[in-house]
Parts: structure tokens; sequence; C-alpha cells
């Protein structure tokens, strides 16, 4: 990294990539899914609304959203403007488009409630469209962006406890196959010891579903503060963890609950490290071939 002066903007740039969209392009729906947790009450009830039943609201006028959700008529128009549409009108016409295009927030859907097909075939279907709407919401330029970072680092720090902690073991794991000089720490007290090892030129990658695990978020700020480049990988967009990154990817959005994160967010996280790491390895075509028949060689010798 220390090829180039690193810029910190304000709000995370695949968030910025996304406002900056024609609306017609954004995901609508699976992006008010993503922002939900960080809206203000107001707003949240509006959002709510809307993801209860997006075709109850195509149907619906003003007033009749207004006496639903609760929510004033200017506040509704308020919220229409700030997802970058006109105002009601607008967000409507822009909703059924993605409806029509069977842009259904995946994690809106309960597996009860889908009655074709067996439970096993429910779930595949579910992964599927989460992995669809993750490709939706990371701007390709966001991904190549990550890629390089990763690639040009001097040494890259993965952060992360929990449910999260496995998927920055694999993507650990995965860099280092291709002689990249990744490391992570499973305690998170070492966590912290190690970002305040960090300096300018190194890479901090902090991965949280929720985006509000305070060990997590802690390190990518101390990374920060210490002049590293800072990268996250969470399910929610605004959440704070986000304020620290330099650049954010975001996996499928989702209600950011124990008993239910784990259904979907595991298959996106994974999906985007696999994809940071397909990009990178294809970048060093020669390096990674010679990097993987090394190890190779060695893995082979502990076969049975």
């Amino acid at each position: 990294m220390g090829q180039g002066k690193t810029v910190r903007p304000r709000k995370a740039r695949a968030e910025q990539a996304l406002l900056q969209a024609q609306p017609s392009q954004r995901p609508l729906v699976v992006y008010l899914q993503a922002i939900l947790p960080s809206l203000n009450p107001t707003e949240r009830l509006i959002g709510e609304y809307v993801l209860q039943d997006p075709e109850r609201v195509l149907s619906s006028s003003i007033s009749e959203m207004r006496r639903g959700s609760g929510a004033s008529v200017g506040s509704i128009v308020g919220f229409c403007r700030s997802l970058g549409v006109k105002g009601f009108a607008d967000f409507k016409i822009n909703l059924a488009r993605e409806l029509a295009q069977g842009g259904f927030s995946a994690a809106s859907k309960a597996l009860s409630d889908q009655p074709n097909g067996s439970l096993f075939e429910n779930v595949f279907q579910f992964h599927a469209q989460s992995l669809k709407e993750t490709l939706q919401i990371n701007p390709e330029q966001i991904l190549v962006q990550a890629s390089r970072i990763l690639e040009m680092a001097r040494k890259i720090e993965f952060f992360s406890i929990g449910m999260s902690y496995p998927v920055a073991y694999t993507a650990c794991c995965k860099l280092r196959l291709i002689g990249l000089p990744a490391a992570t720490q499973f305690d998170s007290h070492m966590q912290l010891v190690t970002a305040t090892q960090l300096k300018k030129g190194d890479v901090a990658f902090g991965i949280s579903c929720s985006g509000s695990t305070r060990e997590t978020v802690q390190c990518l700020k101390i990374a920060r503060e210490r002049k590293a480049t800072t990268l996250c990988l969470t399910n929610c967009m605004k959440s704070p963890i986000t304020a620290y990154a330099d650049l954010a990817l975001y996996a499928t959005p989702s209600e950011i609950k124990y008993f239910q994160a784990p259904l979907a967010s595991r298959i996106t996280q994974l999906a985007l490290v696999d994809a940071l790491f397909v990009s990178i390895a294809l970048r060093r075509k020669n390096r990674t071939m010679t990097q993987l028949q090394n190890a190779g060689e060695k893995l082979l010798e502990h076969r049975i």
C-alpha cells in the first residue's frame, strides 16, 4: 500500500457508489433492508412497512401509507427522497420495476412462506437469491479496488470474533495459500494487541455480520489510527464498523438476530471472499501457480 495515498472518505465507498447509482439500477428493496437498522425510528417504521409487503405499497396512496406506517406524509416523502428518488410516486415506479424483475429481498422471505418445493429446495433457493443480491449491492469497481488493496499490502490482518470468525480464518488461509502475508488471531485480546502494531502499508480487514461487534469495530478503529488501510465486510450498511473502513463490502442484508443471521450471511460472505481470492490469483497467475504447486507437493506428503 505504500505505492499510493490512501483516501479516507466520510462515507464507505461501496455505499457511496450505491447512492450515486441511478434508482433504476440500484436494488431498492435490498438497499432498504441493508440500511434499516441504521434508520431513525420514524424512517424505520416506514421501511418496515414497505418490507413487510412491497406489493401492498404499489396499490397504496400516500394517505394509506401514512395510516399503515404511522408516519406523516412529510416523513414518507423525505424517506423516499433519502433513497434517491424524487418522491412517493417515483418510489412506487422504481419499486414496481424491481418487483417485476424478481427483486424481493431474500432476507425478508421466511422459508415457511414458500409453498412450492421441499424444505431443502427452499433453503438452496434462499441462498441463491442471497448470492444474487450480494452481487447487486457490491459495485464491480469496489471489488476490484478491494482485491488490489489486499494484493499490494505489506501485511494483512483479519479481525473477527464469534460466528464471523470462521469466514475471517477461511479468508486468511486462502490468501496465505497464494503467498500473501495474511494473518489472524483467535483471541479477541490478541486481536487488539495486533491492531496496535499495524502501520502504514498494512491492511486491517474486519468481518462482522451486524457491523456492531464491539471488539471488531475497536480493532478497525485502532488500525486506522495507526495509518493502516481498513476494509470491512458486513451485512449491515451504515453500521458502526463502516465508519472506520476505507472500503466496505456488503453481504446480503438480513435482520441481524443471532438465530437468523447464520442462515444466509456466511454463504454470501464466503462468496465475496472467494471473489477477491480469484481476482488476486488471476492477476498473479504465474506466482499463484508456483505457490499452489509448492504447497501441493508438501501437502501430498501428508496424505494417507
